[in-house]
């Protein structure tokens, strides 16, 4: 008998199948947007260090140590083992294996029981997601579920989100936070047989317990590696080394290094974060910092923090908050190298590098280290002193903070705060509109991070790179804060070993890298900085307590500079780097000893000193001046007032009135200009300063509690450059023309002179009376 096959019934079929299907993709389509793919998973935060192992790490929400695998720990020997323990078919199915669908469906028929559940990777993702009852229902649900994940993911993602959910016993899901908690590895670095031991605990978590049931562990281990053998999908000889591999893991504690840090970069909700600490020079530091710290405690000094910078890929490879996160008599927990400190002298170098740049000075340059006053604000030297005349140099290596002020006031302070601000001194740039020339003393607040991040430029040519953090930073802000020159001029001077802030008693300096630093001490002895570089490493140390307790015996000499020292005789001993070289831009000279600019025929002390062609000041010096005088050299004569005869010319060396005070002060000779000619007419005729303020003849009412300054204000001839005040015949303070002074003034009459550069003068007299208001 022939079978009639009619046509009609045929393409009937065809269409009724070809609707049906695209009936099943659009409901499916119209299902998979009404119930969206749970797909949302919190991960714990990891930190790593630069190899990539896991340093830190915190419980998610539900309190559970789930840490993200990424795709490149998922080792071909991790993949394959799992694939072919789990599910062999996985890359060639669409998230539903029909075959073993229907085989498990067979099988519990004819067995009246589960015996096979047919789930595939993708599906016990789509359990792991969500988790429901084990039945039919849930199994269809899973089945969706598993074809939204493959519609959504490649398989090499689903896979790798299986690795990150998968239970081990307790509150551990994850393949990475196993390995890491059993056998304190990353899962790249598990062997055949740990991994196959960690597989087969998701089946029977309760009973197979890593650490107390090891043996019956290795015993399903095994048979899985035999059945392994049997399918070959391992050689003969891997098995055989898995199956002699002993299981030795328990349960650990995950590694909670790197307090400080990690806790400052959890903050930015990254699920994994790859720190670019290096954990040997980080371990070494922080014994280091405890064993130092707790020497000082004796003298109430109770914390320290270290940040290391490598120069060359500007990373920061150590990072120290606290002596000891744990120690609660000064608070450990507190982040010290994040804090914001009164930074002392530390930003001197950036802002004689600025003036260096600007024309203003160079190392050699003199300048005056004497009492001043601006607008009420009188600076004094850390150890109460007056030098005189100093180098710029000398300045700088005696860190003396009135030549710091008086170069600040020439460079404006405003040119100062815009550099930091660029290099991201947070509070500096919140501040600066409140921030005056006692900044570069400290009067400012800057942290550990910020300071040691400054100082890494001063190694790389006076450019400020970001500090890098992670190993994802990407976006470097790099800032020309100095030339080459300055920096270089700079670095030679911080280099220098012969200064009086090198620590006393230390000897260890035969195998010491050469090294430039820098030292800062606070008002109040509340913050002692040291921070030095070489072409290696810039590290920064903070030493003080973190209740802002003063100690008499703190300073950045003596309490932090020992540290930096150690840390250097640690990290880079013995170091034969090279040292920086002279850039092309920077040049020397010579310059006249008494004054730092080019030498005339009358300068006799001649030294060498580095400058920047077209830069620096080409002024020549002006020391001395030939003066007309009396023949018994008692009275001077200008142009407009000299005899025709009985005169005569005499050489004198100029100094200004504030170095005559503090040299007749100190009782040093220097042979004074005669006064000027009394029967001058034109000179004294003309032009004489009128003192507007105080107001001549005139009582002052002043608090005792609250002692207001006087304000001093004078007009002057258009010929007037400079002028000086006097106070009780003793000189005061000199000033440009117009420029407002300030003064407190002792109680009864006080007589207050005004002369201009040309030598007139004018006096007035006011009355001060102190009272209580």
């Amino acid at each position: 008998m022939k079978l009639r096959i009619n046509r009609r019934n045929i393409i009937r079929v065809c269409k009724w199948s070809g609707v049906s299907i695209a009936s099943l993709v659009a409901l499916f389509f119209i299902l998979n947007w009404i119930f969206p793919l749970p797909d949302k998973i919190e991960y714990s935060a990891i930190i790593t260090d630069s190899k990539g192992e896991v340093i830190n790490a915190c419980l998610t929400r539900d309190q559970k140590w789930r840490m993200k695998t990424e795709l490149n720990e998922i080792s071909p020997l991790l993949r394959k083992t799992i694939i072919a323990k789990e599910d062999k078919y996985f890359y060639f199915h669409p998230g539903v294996n029909p075959v073993a669908v229907a085989r498990a469906f067979f099988k519990n028929i004819f067995r009246m029981k589960t015996t096979s559940g047919a789930s595939t990777i993708t599906m016990q993702v789509a359990r792991a997601l969500e988790h429901r009852k084990r039945n039919i229902g849930s199994k269809i649900i899973e089945m969706f579920r598993a074809f939204q994940l493959e519609l959504k993911y490649n398989k090499d993602e689903i896979l790798q989100m299986y690795l990150n959910l998968v239970p081990y016993g307790g509150n551990i899901e994850g393949v990475k936070s196993a390995s890491v908690l059993y056998f304190n590895k990353n899962p790249d670095h598990l062997s055949l047989a740990e991994i196959t031991a960690l597989s087969i605990i998701p089946n029977r978590p309760s009973t197979l317990v890593m650490g107390k049931n090891n043996d019956l562990i290795v015993q399903e281990r095994n048979k899985w590696l035999r059945k392994f053998a049997d399918k070959k999908v391992f050689t003969q000889k891997e098995i055989e080394d898995a199956l002699a591999e002993p299981l030795v893991a328990a349960r650990g504690t995950v590694p909670h290094y790197l307090p400080h840090l990690s806790y400052k970069l959890k903050r930015n909700g990254n699920e994994i974060i790859h720190t670019n600490i290096i954990m040997n020079t980080q371990m070494k530091t922080e014994k280091l910092v405890e064993d130092y710290v707790r020497t000082l405690r004796l003298k109430n000094i109770k914390n320290a923090a270290v940040i290391i910078i490598d120069n060359k890929t500007h990373k920061v490879i150590t990072y120290v908050g606290s002596s000891d996160f744990h120690d609660t008599t000064d608070g450990g927990q507190v982040n010290g190298a994040a804090a914001i400190r009164e930074p002392g002298s530390t930003l001197k170098p950036l802002l004689y590098g600025l003036c260096i740049d600007a024309g203003l000075e160079t190392p050699r340059m003199v300048v005056t280290d004497v009492g001043v006053n601006y607008a009420g604000y009188s600076p004094e030297n850390y150890d109460k002193k007056y030098n005189g005349y100093v180098t710029v140099e000398y300045a700088l290596e005696h860190s003396l903070n009135i030549p710091a002020v008086k170069s600040l006031k020439m460079l404006g302070k405003d040119k100062l705060i815009q550099k930091l601000a660029a290099c991201d001194f947070k509070q500096i740039k919140k501040d600066q509109s409140k921030l005056g020339l006692s900044m570069i003393l400290g009067g400012c607040g800057a942290s550990l991070e910020e300071l040691t991040g400054l100082f890494s430029s001063f190694a790389n040519e006076g450019i400020y790179i970001s500090p890098s953090y992670t190993q994802n930073d990407t976006a470097f802000k790099k800032i020309k804060l100095i030339s080459p020159a300055a920096n270089y001029m700079i670095t030679d001077i911080l280099s220098r070993v012969s200064r009086p802030d090198f620590p006393l008693n230390w000897q260890a300096t035969e195998h010491m890298p050469k090294i430039a630093w820098k030292t800062g001490t606070s008002y109040g002895r509340r913050d002692a900085w040291s921070i030095g570089y070489n072409k290696n490493y810039t590290v920064g140390v903070w030493v003080g307590n973190f209740s802002g307790v003063g100690v008499a015996d703190l300073s950045g000499a003596n309490v932090a500079t020992p540290l930096l020292f150690k840390i250097f005789n640690t990290i880079d001993y013995d170091s034969d780097a090279d040292w920086f070289s002279l850039p092309p831009d920077c040049e020397q000279r010579q310059v006249c000893s008494e004054t730092g600019l080019l030498p005339t025929d009358h300068c006799t002390n001649i030294v060498m000193d580095y400058f920047i062609p077209m830069v620096s000041s080409t002024k020549q010096c002006d020391n001395w001046q030939e003066i007309m005088v009396r023949p018994d050299e008692k009275i001077s004569y200008c142009k407009n007032c000299v005899p025709e005869n009985g005169y005569k010319k005499k050489w004198y060396k100029i100094i200004d009135p504030e170095m005559q005070a503090w040299m007749e002060e100190n009782k040093i000779a220097y042979e004074k200009i005669p006064p000027h000619n009394p029967d001058c007419e034109k000179i004294f005729r003309e032009g004489l300063p009128v003192i507007t303020s105080p107001v001549n003849n005139t009582e002052y009412l002043i608090s005792k509690k609250d002692k207001e300054p006087i304000q001093l204000v004078c007009k002057t001839a258009g010929d007037v450059n400079k002028v000086y005040w006097y106070v009780n015949n003793k000189f005061y303070k000199s000033g440009n023309a117009g420029e407002k002074q300030f003064f407190i003034p002792d109680e009864g009459p006080v007589k207050i002179s005004c002369t201009d550069d040309k030598g007139r003068n004018r006096d007035i007299w006011i009355k001060v009376t102190y009272v209580n208001l």
